[in-house]
């Protein structure tokens, strides 16, 4: 028998999942011997009542609470910046983030800098608290990113608009509250951007370098998830109980990238975000069919993986095991369009992008080193050229 790999797996977060389950947040609180929350969160969801509804639960519990509110679509330094100074008038002993992955990723940064001092580049890459971190609780809203599960808070520099990916166990949110109605007030094109970025987190998950048996699991699952939830969110934005399905599913993926890391297709996103606002769901969504056909085409073990993930969906069960990339990139490119996304350059009003930029900028990018199949900068142009 061939010797059993050696990897470590970690899962830090604690889910507390149902419908209406924001309002154990004071109970939960109360368990993690907090009294005072600073409550992180953006105007948008604020404004649909979420925050009110967080901010209700945890005063119910017995703890004082304040708001932070100052968070953008992509946060940034700036953004950690004014929260840490929000931290230290009010000196919290919990943070507690309700909201997508921005305010997720910025009540992260928050806590980096609140309790380990420096700033926000300090902590760019794995590993880097010097000390005990706040405890936090994540409330996500949205169905995509999956930072609930994961230690990584993705933050831009304020000036060179670059993410720069910060991550370290301490920084995981001891408890995630999934409560699904929280995510009933979402605009279709947010449900379509989250969702495919939780899918691409699966797909990518599955086939990275890093991957290991135990992280697999989730990502196989959270892929099996997703392809049975999504079209059916994108065909009835009603259907709580898909809603349900894909959130879960996000949450999985989380779980696989804590333990696995992505791939070129994020690498390749990124720098659509930083230089041309592309969202980033959006620019995920324009590389990933591209990335799968590339990586099935030249990676070894890559096709292999792809079949376990065509295998949970029953369409694309049957067929040749070697072009199951193909049969799972053209899969993926359906359920793009059904959720309403572009799926080229020119379509989001990039006909004639500076690929050789945007290629030297994606290769710097962290993921692209995990990708199954390595990536020159050749490769690079020529998956923005493929995408245009």
């Amino acid at each position: 028998m061939p010797e059993s790999p050696a990897f470590e797996f970690r899962a830090a977060t604690r889910l507390v999942v149902g419908r209406g389950a924001t309002a154990r947040l004071g109970a939960l609180a109360a368990e993690l011997g907090c009294r005072r929350a600073l409550v992180v969160s953006d105007p948008g969801i604020e404004r649909a009542g979420h925050t009110a509804i967080a901010v209700g639960a945890l005063e119910r519990g017995g703890l004082a609470v304040t708001t932070f509110t100052g968070v953008g679509e992509n946060p940034t330094t700036d953004h950690v910046a004014a929260g840490v100074e929000a931290a230290r008038r009010f000196r919290p002993d919990l943070l507690v983030a309700v909201g997508g992955g921005s305010s997720m990723d910025c009540a992260k940064g928050i806590n980096f800098v609140h309790s380990c001092g420096g700033r926000m580049h300090d902590y760019h890459g794995r590993g880097k608290a010097t000390g005990p971190m706040l405890p936090s609780i994540g409330v996500p809203t949205t169905a995509g990113t999956g930072s609930e599960t994961q230690s990584f808070a993705l933050v831009s520099d304020a000036e060179t608009h670059v993410k720069m990916a910060c991550g370290d166990p301490r920084a995981a949110f001891r408890v995630a509250v999934l409560d699904v109605l929280l995510t009933l007030t979402q605009p279709p094109r947010v449900t379509a951007l989250t969702g495919i970025d939780a899918l691409s987190h699966a797909v990518e998950s599955h086939v990275s370098r890093a991957a290991t048996p135990a992280s697999r699991v989730f990502s196989r699952e959270a892929f099996r998830l997703l392809a049975a939830g999504l079209p059916r969110v994108f065909a009835d934005p009603a259907d709580i109980a898909a809603r349900e399905t894909v959130q879960l599913g996000a949450a999985w993926a989380g779980m696989a990238i804590e333990n696995s890391m992505l791939g070129a297709a994020h690498a390749l996103a990124n720098p659509l975000t930083a230089r041309h606002d592309v969202v980033h769901g959006q620019a995920v969504a324009l590389m990933l069919p591209h990335v799968v056909r590339f990586n099935a085409a030249g990676a070894a073990g890559a096709a292999g993986h792809y079949a376990e993930l065509a295998a949970c969906v029953p369409a694309l069960a049957d067929g040749d095991p070697a072009a199951a990339g193909e049969r799972l990139a053209a899969w993926l490119s359906r359920v793009i369009a059904a959720g309403g996304l572009a799926s080229s350059l020119a379509g989001v009003g990039l006909p004639s992008p500076d690929t050789a930029w945007l290629a030297a900028a994606a290769s710097t990018q962290w993921t692209a080193g995990f990708n199954p199949r390595a990536v020159a900068i050749d490769d690079l142009v020529r998956l923005y050229e493929e995408a245009r």
